[in-house]
């Protein structure tokens, strides 16, 4: 529903009168841009790196450089989905991927096109590779985890998505762009408008298909590919292939080769299930116990009332929580996101549709202070945590009224866990990893500024490429070795 909402409620800022909160949120979206360009450049011009002879992406076939450039981030293990599809994505074969989030598609789908595509330069509104994603923040991360990749390899990749101005994507186009990564909703406006052409697309990558399925995509997916040559490579990553995914499948891939890492089910090694059961009077001090554990944690809720009212009240018991959803403005949620993946915010309280597509590493817990509709929702939410290898929480909280239905969905999704009753100082719940809060209320002003330390900076004209990302690099990427980089 997201991208389908940004695009009724978008006003065109090409050829209309922008407003000054417009062109405040765009100057961020320039400076952001800016910087993560500056980034990328400056981290791919440190001392060689020797890349060892065990090196597992090099044994897959990746060109030298790409190798390197993984390998100065510690990164020259790949994971099981990377392992499988790179080799047949190398030799230009359809793919089918099914894998659990958090298991490296970004890079299983990412370093095998960039491989493609480069030694060549794409026509201006011509562009050769095509990433399709149902969100703008999973269009952000994808954009942030390629783009060093797409630097080093001497290519040029853009992001396109409802909520960011239509001038610095258009801009884009016209000078010629390799990689284009893009939501449904703003490219088929970008094509409605003939800024892009897709007849170059040589190879189309589907993310996270299912989910695009879930927000009533499918049509805009399709009207994608039929614009796609035939004959190009097609690969597609999808958790389920139901609610028209199996259509686009037999439709648009071609022999594809299937690949799957792990049946949809929560029976993660690496992930902990607690389902407890409290009175409604005690739902405040849970919640603000659980989210105070060590580590960055994820909390959901249904509404987004109910976002910012759990988000208040965490920081009111001295939690550091920012609320994540629909309702706020572009430049408000790329600063609440690049607050969580400092850590300066270690709680993030979020909706679905606007958790959809946020991969964070280090998210020790997930914390359902509502329960999800269903067991897929459950499983979507549970896959914001145990991401690349790493180990997780799970905690649902449930209403007396609401046991049953948990325990069913538990069932559904292949959980061991069943609901057990809670309250404030019971086991069960430092079992869970609750730790007391001080009770110390965050002042508004202080939280204000760990959303944006930065000082105020003054905004007297456009120029510069548009965009918004946020910080951080290879999100969805392969076993690290070494220390780790949060």
């Amino acid at each position: 529903r997201g991208d389908r909402d940004e695009r009724q409620n978008y006003r065109p800022r090409f050829d209309r009168e922008q407003t000054s909160q417009d062109h405040h949120q765009d100057a961020e979206a320039e400076r952001m841009e800016a910087d993560s360009w500056v980034s990328a450049a400056r981290t791919t011009t440190t001392e060689p790196v020797t890349v060892a002879e065990d090196n597992g992406f090099a044994a897959l076939g990746l060109p030298e450089r790409l190798v390197e450039r993984l390998a100065r981030e510690g990164i020259s293990s790949p994971f099981p989905i990377q392992e499988a599809t790179i080799p047949d994505a190398l030799a230009g074969k359809d793919v089918l991927g099914r894998g659990q989030t958090g298991s490296g598609k970004t890079l299983a789908f990412g370093l095998p096109t960039i491989a493609r595509l480069s030694g060549e330069r794409s026509k201006p509104r011509r562009p050769r590779a095509l990433v399709l994603v149902p969100t703008r923040e999973l269009a952000m991360q994808v954009s942030d985890s390629l783009e060093p990749l797409v630097h080093v390899a001497g290519l040029r990749h853009k992001l396109v998505a409802g909520g960011l101005s239509y001038t610095g994507q258009i801009a884009a186009l016209d000078k010629g762009v390799d990689l284009l990564i893009a939501t449904p909703g703003r490219l088929v406006d970008l094509l409605d408008r003939e800024a892009v052409i897709l007849d170059s697309i040589e190879v189309t990558i589907l993310d996270e298909a299912d989910h695009m399925a879930d927000m009533g995509f499918v049509p805009a997916v399709t009207r994608v590919l039929d614009e796609v040559p035939e004959g190009g490579q097609r690969l597609l990553f999808s958790a389920t292939l139901d609610k028209g995914v199996d259509t686009l499948v037999q439709r648009y891939l071609v022999d594809p080769v299937t690949h799957s890492t792990n049946d949809a089910t929560a029976s993660v090694d690496t992930m902990e299930h607690h389902i407890l059961v409290i009175d409604p009077q005690h739902k405040k001090v849970i919640t603000a116990e659980v989210a105070n554990r060590e580590g960055r944690t994820v909390v959901f809720c249904r509404t987004k009332l109910g976002a910012d009212r759990v988000a208040l009240q965490l920081r009111e018991s001295g939690v550091r929580a920012a609320a994540l959803h629909g309702g706020l403005t572009q430049g408000a949620r790329n600063k609440v996101l690049g607050a969580f993946r400092t850590g300066r915010i270690p709680v993030l309280v979020a909706t679905d549709v606007a958790a959809r597509g946020i991969h964070v590493d280090d998210v020790s817990v997930v914390l359902q202070a509502d329960p999800p509709a269903d067991h897929k929702d459950y499983l979507h939410r549970a896959g914001r945590t145990a991401r690349a290898g790493e180990r997780g929480t799970v905690v649902t909280l449930a209403l007396p009224h609401q046991r049953k239905m948990m325990e069913r969905m538990a069932t559904d999704a292949g959980l061991e866990a069943r609901p057990v009753k809670a309250a404030p100082g019971d086991e069960v719940l430092e079992a869970a990893g609750a730790a007391p809060v001080s009770g110390v209320p965050i002042d508004e002003a202080d939280f204000r500024k760990l959303l944006d330390p930065r000082p105020a900076r003054r905004h007297g004209g456009t120029g510069g490429p548009r965009g918004a990302r946020t910080g951080g690099q290879y999100r969805g990427g392969g076993q690290r070795r070494g220390p780790r980089h949060g």
